[in-house]
C-alpha cells in the first residue's frame, strides 16, 4: 500500500446476512464490478446513526426490503482493505477500507417485495444462495470478512 493511502481511515459501515426461510442467503452482483462476484448488502453509517438502524436503511436503499426479523447482532467487527488498484478511487479516496458491524436477518415478506432497481441502484441482479457457497462468489479483497461471517452463520444455523 503507497504511503499516501496507509495513514487514511477505515470507514464505518454495516452489513446485512439475509436469510430466506430455507436459510439460504440473499446475494447481488454489483453495478460497478459486474463479473461473478456477488456480496451481500452493506454499506456506511450515517452522521449519529446506529448500527440497527443503519443496517436496516441500507438494506431498504439497495433492496427495497423492509420485511425482516432481527435473529443476531454479530458480536465485534469486521474488516477489509481495499487492494491498491481501488485505494483513492473508491470512497472518493477518504478510506482504506471497511470496519463493519453484521447483523444476521431473516426475510419474511414476498419475494415480490424485493426489488433492486432502486433511485440509486447498485445492483445488477439478485439471488438466493447455500451458505456453503459463500465464499466462492466473493470478490478477492472481501474474502477473510465472508469466510468469518460464514463460519459464525453455520454456528448460528446448527444451534
Amino acid at each position: 500500500m503507497e504511503e499516501k493511502f496507509s495513514n487514511l481511515p477505515l470507514r464505518k459501515g454495516v452489513g446485512i446476512i439475509l436469510l430466506n426461510q430455507h436459510n439460504k442467503i440473499f446475494v447481488a452482483k454489483r453495478i460497478d464490478n459486474p463479473k461473478n462476484f456477488w456480496q451481500m448488502p452493506q454499506g456506511g453509517i450515517d452522521e449519529g446513526e446506529d448500527f440497527l438502524k443503519a443496517a436496516k436503511r441500507e438494506l431498504f436503499e439497495e433492496t427495497s426490503i423492509k420485511s425482516v426479523n432481527i435473529l443476531k447482532e454479530i458480536e465485534g467487527f469486521t474488516s477489509y482493505e481495499l487492494p491498491d488498484y481501488l485505494l483513492g478511487i473508491i470512497w472518493k479516496g477518504k478510506f482504506k477500507g471497511q470496519k463493519q458491524k453484521w447483523f444476521i436477518m431473516r426475510f419474511i415478506g414476498n419475494e415480490k417485495e424485493i426489488n433492486i432497481k432502486t433511485k440509486k441502484p447498485e445492483f445488477l441482479e439478485w439471488k438466493w444462495i447455500n451458505v456453503d457457497n459463500l465464499t466462492s462468489v466473493v470478490v478477492h479483497f472481501k474474502l477473510g470478512v465472508y469466510q468469518k461471517l460464514q463460519k459464525e452463520l453455520l454456528n448460528f444455523i446448527s444451534s
